[in-house]
């Protein structure tokens, strides 16, 4: 392999199947190209699961090539069956429509949409399969492809037994006439997809091969399941999936997620998902065998990560929560960054009226009795809001709720509590 773009998605293992390796690396040495992949608006974010293919694709862009980003508007009402063993749920076409708009916020933080040759571009698949009928798609479509071929799939042969509805079964023809689309009107030459979307990629070259006189050069590559070491699901946490929205995973949450990650799995995580260089990826592995523990290789992937999906800013709040959390200075986080910050430590919700310190403590269960509570405020084991409170006859009451809702009670160095008033 001489081509420079490809080894290198080699080494950081981006490179599963390949429908025609040789082809492929010929094209991409002799030509800047249009590749594309799809994403279905199932929600109204991706979540981290989803950008491997699309970072490889952004990989593929500043090397020169251009990317196309299909939003399937159309193929999201159907219901991709891969990795699936019960239909999706319908969206009404409204929903579809702002989980488009939410995708399409998150894409741009990826990929470069400025004018030029190579500048990324964002097409929804409803604008050329909606206007087909019934009869033209079965007829300029469906007569494609043998009804054997499809059961062949894996997507498909996996779902016999459980049961699978026509709507599904077609989905893999319809994302084959969106590479067929994209061959002639944006000059595709690469679909790009995670390793559950081979049956999908082949069906449409096999559209494309049917539908053209020439020799079409049209190619897909997969990308592997990214694994953790432990054998346990990556992206997934107790609190459920890492989005790319704030809304649903903060900045500071997210920042989180990738500095808890293993030293087995650090580098490889780098190589996928970061654009460090290689040797830069090399000099941090170097750091987790000689100096593991101070985890410099997950700080990092961290802020590579936060910075490239956060910005800046996002960034710097997760840096600056962190830290504050470290040394246990809650004072120079605002009201916003406390309750992100805390936003699963154990609360409870009281009335919002003066309350003495001792009783407080003992009917938010912060400290199992009175004598317990008196004994953790003497102590200096008690501070609201990241202040120390020592006096055993200190009234909470208005100057220690932030926004007049909430107060953070630390008791000793690393219990947490939000109380909630109401």
């Amino acid at each position: 392999m001489t081509n420079a773009l490809l080894e290198d998605l080699q080494w950081r293992g981006l490179l599963y199947q390949q429908t025609d390796e040789e082809g492929m690396e010929k094209l991409l040495t002799e030509e800047s190209v249009s590749l594309y992949v799809g994403v279905d608006p199932t929600a109204d974010s991706m979540h981290i699961g989803h950008i491997v293919p699309m970072l490889t694709l952004r990989r593929f862009q500043q090397a020169g090539h251009r990317p196309i980003l299909v939003v399937g508007g159309a193929t999201g009402m159907i219901g991709d069956p891969s990795g699936r063993q019960s239909e999706r749920s319908l969206l009404t076409a409204e929903q579809i429509d702002n989980n488009v708009a939410g995708i399409k916020k998150q894409l741009e933080q990826i990929f470069d949409f400025s004018e030029g040759e190579n500048g990324a571009k964002l097409v929804n698949n409803y604008d050329w399969v909606g206007k087909l009928s019934t009869i033209e798609f079965l007829r300029d479509y469906g007569k494609l492809i043998n009804i054997n071929y499809m059961l062949s799939k894996d997507t498909i042969a996996s779902r016999l037994e459980s049961g699978l509805s026509f709507t599904e079964f077609t989905y893999t023809l319809i994302q084959g006439l969106d590479f067929n689309h994209l061959y002639d009107h944006y000059n595709v030459k690469i679909q790009v997809g995670g390793s559950d979307q081979w049956g999908n990629i082949t069906t449409g070259l096999e559209v494309i091969r049917k539908t053209h006189d020439e020799e079409a050069k049209a190619f897909g590559f997969t990308i592997p399941l990214v694994t953790k070491s432990d054998g346990t699901k990556f992206g997934k946490t107790a609190g459920g999936a890492i989005w790319l929205d704030p809304e649903k995973t903060s900045p500071y949450e997210f920042y989180q997620f990738w500095l808890n990650t293993a030293d087995a799995d650090v580098i490889k995580y780098l190589k996928i998902f970061t654009f460090l260089s290689r040797e830069d990826i090399e000099s941090l592995a170097e750091k987790v065998e000689s100096e593991p523990h101070l985890r410099e290789a997950q700080k990092t992937l961290a802020a590579e990560m936060t910075k490239l999906i956060h910005g800046e800013a996002g960034l710097d709040q997760a840096l600056r929560i962190t830290a504050a959390l470290f040394s246990g200075d809650l004072k120079s986080l605002s009201a916003d960054e406390m309750k992100v910050a805390f936003s699963g430590v154990p609360s409870v919700e009281l009335l919002k009226e003066e309350k003495n310190i001792v009783d407080l403590l003992v009917e938010a269960n912060i400290s199992s009795s009175k004598r317990q509570a008196r004994e953790d405020v003497t102590n200096g084991a008690i501070s609201i809001n990241g202040e120390k409170v020592k006096d055993l006859d200190y009234v909470v009451d208005a100057k220690d709720r932030m926004e007049d809702a909430f107060a953070i009670i630390r008791r000793g160095k690393k219990k947490y509590h939000m109380v909630k008033f109401n």
